[in-house]
């Protein structure tokens, strides 16, 4: 009898121990273990390929990326959770983790499993994307193009591409039964898996901080139905776990109109936390052949938004993360040897704007994630379009490689990196 009741005790004290590992929001701010949680984290959406035993796999280097990571003081990774086939379509990660509505690669969700335990064994947090707007993951398009048996008008820089006609495309996701239904499959199948490596069911793994509905998922002309698809999937997430943080994906109110609206999208009882994204270049306000004339100006606009969208939060009473933002290496050079002076100054610039607000009293700034971490990756050339066998880096399948990548060789912006992770680590 005393060793069964040790027995009990033990594993309710482990019950404990888990219970309290998960991130929590308490008046907009993150809890971890009855502390303030503050990050600043990384996009490494690549790491359920890299961990897989199959083909892009290598887990050799995934180990050294994450006590790459680890050692600078990023703990927080916003990682991919989906990705549709088939394997055939360009632009896209491949092997796909779905490659048809419910069939998987065994090898892919081995690799998802693994990563989660690795990422737990350092006490790194996993922010897990659920779904994707645009066509480096397959996507809301591919889910749509299975349901119509269409093919997907890919935008640039697939030839003839159109990006207005993509979105329009892929906003008719939210509308459509069949794909909104394997979308929530998916998400079913995922937040009860059981991870093979820890034995722990993912909605029970503290290792995971929010489930993300999906990548910047803009509401183009059907803004109704954009905003029922996400107090549908936040609830249905709600309904299968109770542990995690449930967020949108969200890039905010964009410099151009989606559809979006930051109150409206994040207003739901079953969303926690608000995002936003900031993309000075491809917002067309930083010219990397005019940095002197454009850089002051574009970050002057990347502040404003951030505290335009604080402003915004604050009403909600939800926290913020600003969790993609990035800058081109110098005069937009690709080759990794190139040098990152702007990029220095616009990442030292934006850490030191969201340290600040995170230091003020009942102000909802939480953290972030800079995109994105490449580490030991490389192009196979610079610029080069993404093919099956070449490195992971963290430029997405659909752009051109060696853009917004981080490596392990930018020592000057490591250090920026590892200044402002440990500073927001010990805001109380």
């Amino acid at each position: 009898m005393r060793i069964t009741f040790t027995i009990l005790f033990s594993l309710m004290s482990l019950s404990s121990i888990i219970a309290q590992s998960f991130v929590s929001v308490q008046d907009k701010q993150f809890f971890l273990q009855d502390q303030p949680y503050y990050f600043l984290g990384t996009n490494f959406w690549y790491g359920m390929q890299l961990a897989s035993k199959g083909p892009g796999g290598d887990r050799d280097r995934l180990l050294m990326e994450l006590d790459a990571l680890q050692a600078l003081g990023v703990t927080n990774l916003r990682i991919m959770g989906a990705g549709e086939g088939p394997d055939s379509e360009n632009w896209r990660m491949r092997p796909a983790l779905m490659t048809a509505p419910g069939h998987y690669n065994a090898d892919l969700l081995d690799g998802l499993d693994f990563l989660l335990s690795e990422m737990g064994k350092r006490q790194m947090k996993a922010v897990v994307c659920l779904g994707n707007f645009w066509p480096w993951s397959g996507g809301f398009a591919q889910y749509y193009a299975w349901s119509k048996e269409k093919a997907i008008p890919y935008p640039p820089p697939a030839e003839g591409g159109n990006w207005l006609g993509y979105m329009l495309f892929t906003s008719r996701f939210y509308k459509n039964k069949p794909s909104r239904k394997a979308y929530w499959d998916h998400i079913r199948f995922i937040v009860n898996r059981v991870n093979n490596y820890t034995g722990l069911t993912y909605r029970d793994d503290p290792t995971i901080m929010a489930w993300q509905l999906a990548n910047e998922p803009r509401g183009m002309t059907r803004s109704r139905v954009y905003r029922r698809w996400i107090e549908d999937s936040a609830k249905l997430i709600k309904s299968l776990d109770a542990n995690h943080l449930v967020t949108v994906g969200s890039e905010g109110n964009t410099s151009t109109p989606t559809g979006n609206n930051f109150i409206k999208d994040h207003s739901s009882k079953d969303i926690d936390y608000t995002t936003i994204h900031i993309w000075v270049q491809n917002w067309s306000w930083y010219n990397p052949e005019k940095p002197e004339q454009t850089y002051p100006k574009a970050l002057g606009k990347a502040q404003q938004y951030l505290s335009d969208h604080l402003k915004l939060a604050t009403s909600l009473n939800k926290p913020l993360v600003l969790e993609e933002f990035g800058i081109s290496r110098d005069h937009d050079d690709h080759d990794a040897t190139s040098t990152v002076n702007w990029r220095d100054q616009y990442y030292e610039a934006m850490f030191e704007t969201i340290y600040q607000y995170s230091r003020q009293p009942d102000n909802p700034m939480a953290g972030c994630n800079f995109w994105a971490w490449a580490g030991k990756g490389r192009p196979r050339i610079p610029k080069a379009i993404w093919q099956p066998g070449d490195d992971w880096i963290g430029d997405p399948p659909h752009e051109y490689q060696g853009w917004y990548s981080v490596y392990d060789t930018d020592s000057t912006t490591l250090k920026i990196i590892r200044k402002y992770a440990e500073m927001m680590k010990f805001i109380d």
